[in-house]
């Protein structure tokens, strides 16, 4: 915990850059939520298509998901939100022309989450 997942369009492969947002998620989710800096973890998930409205060119779609274990307040996870969609105007640059549209959400993780580590 936490399990943060991004999903990002492909177009912004050259344009994002994905450890430098994730250094500074974990920071703010550490200082936000609580989190203990090792227990941060982040994956991104490129994917190929995107398609907004009836349009498919010139589109760029980021989505952040944070999954907590339950227990932050709604106010912590709408603070980690802001602060989530604030990076990630730092870390993307998109090519000129492109729209981003960019959203986060702040999730409990079921009761049933088990991790193990080896």
């Amino acid at each position: 915990m936490p399990q943060i997942t991004v999903d990002y369009s492909e177009r912004l492969a050259d344009d994002f850059d994905r450890p430098g947002f994730a250094r500074a998620l974990h920071a703010a989710t550490v200082e936000i939520a609580a989190a203990k800096p090792p227990a941060c973890k982040t994956q991104f998930r490129r994917t190929e298509d995107t398609v907004v409205g009836p349009d498919t060119e010139g589109h760029a779609v980021v989505h952040i998901h944070i999954g907590l274990l339950a227990g932050r307040t709604e106010e912590t996870r709408a603070r980690l939100t802001e602060a989530a969609l604030e990076l990630l105007r730092q870390y993307v640059k998109p090519a000129e022309g492109l729209a981003l549209h960019a959203s986060a959400e702040v999730r409990d993780l079921d009761p049933s989450y088990r991790k193990f580590e080896s």
